[in-house]
């Protein structure tokens, strides 16, 4: 077999330190996106971008908005909570 070093050997930290931080920062950038779609939903639209109607303006809003919230709370529950133990033993 080859001795190749593995990500973790070779950055000397785990890739999943960073993983954590990334899914919440998708996140936030999902819920912007969102937000940004919902608030410009009466603006005149700039020719070639996002060429959608004041209603599918707010609709895709609202879906990337709550994309973001659940993607933000799934990620904070797997990479930020504290472990309990599944059964206390007394």
């Amino acid at each position: 077999m080859l001795n190749i070093p593995t990500t973790e050997e070779r950055l000397g930290k785990s890739p999943q330190r960073l993983v954590r931080y990334f899914v919440l920062t998708m996140a936030l950038v999902y819920l912007g996106l969102g937000v940004w779609l919902w608030v410009a939903a009466d603006r005149p639209t700039v020719p070639g971008i996002i060429e959608l109607g004041p209603t599918a303006r707010r609709v895709l809003g609202a879906v990337f908005m709550l994309y973001g919230l659940v993607r933000f709370i799934r990620g904070y529950h797997t990479y930020f909570r504290k472990k309990t133990p599944l059964h206390d033993d007394e």
